[in-house]
């Protein structure tokens, strides 16, 4: 059970993507050998880019791993801007990973029905075994952002329709704070000196970003030196 933010930092992203792609493989083959399948949510954004593009090399059993995503853009299927797609190109399309075990948001519906879609999807599959989050400059995971109550209640259903962004485009489709959290690990990924202040905000546990409301509970941070810089030091920081 998760119950405390564990912090991982590292000299530069590259050194970040190296340690946690064998740290993603090895709980992959662990949760294989015991339950005979492993469950991820992937994220979008630039950071994760060369993490997906490390995971297209390791070895592993592909028809073991299922695919869901945490959020996605309401732009057509295949359209450059998707997060799926940028999975697909950096790492599932280069690996014998079966089409059913990915399972993307249709977002090309349009928020709510792709939102009451994917929730449908969701129901019955039960804890994820790993959850992946960017975190943006303001705080916001998937698409939940500052300053917006949609999908950070305990109440709030799996899925949710996002309208108005205020990062384009406008129109997206969020897994909610208290879905992304039914996940045994859930891991915060951040690098770059734009990251700094949302790191801060996030190591006192801001209740203002969301990112610091799907960390409740736990998480396990994974920082570059730059995104740190301004929290303790890589020593310090299981004190906080």
């Amino acid at each position: 059970m998760r119950t405390a933010i564990r912090w991982h930092v590292y000299p530069t992203p590259d050194a970040l993507a190296d340690a946690l792609v064998d740290a993603i493989a090895h709980r992959a083959r662990q949760r294989i050998a015991a339950r005979g399948r492993y469950t991820i949510v992937l994220t979008g954004g630039s950071t994760p880019k060369g993490l997906y593009a490390r995971l297209a090399g390791i070895d592993a059993d592909w028809s073991k791993w299922t695919i869901y995503f945490g959020d996605e853009r309401c732009v057509p299927s295949g359209h450059a801007e998707r997060n799926d797609e940028l999975a697909r190109s950096l790492w599932l399309a280069h690996v014998p990973i079966p089409d059913d075990r990915i399972r993307p948001i249709p977002a090309e519906l349009g928020p709510e029905r792709a939102a009451e879609a994917y929730a449908r999807e969701l129901a019955g599959i039960g804890r994820f075994d790993t959850t992946l989050l960017g975190v943006g400059e303001d705080g916001h995971v998937a698409s939940l952002f500052p300053g917006r109550s949609e999908g950070l209640g305990d109440d709030a259903p799996d899925a949710i329709g996002v309208r108005a962004s205020p990062k384009p485009p406008p129109e997206r489709v969020s897994l909610s704070a208290r879905r992304l959290r039914e996940s045994d690990e859930i891991v915060l990924l951040a690098t770059g000196g734009t990251k700094r202040e949302a790191i801060a905000r996030l190591a006192r546990l801001d209740p203002s970003i969301p990112a610091s409301v799907v960390a409740r509970g736990g998480a396990d941070v994974w920082l570059d030196e730059e995104a740190a810089a301004d929290i303790r030091s890589a020593r310090e920081l299981d004190r906080l």
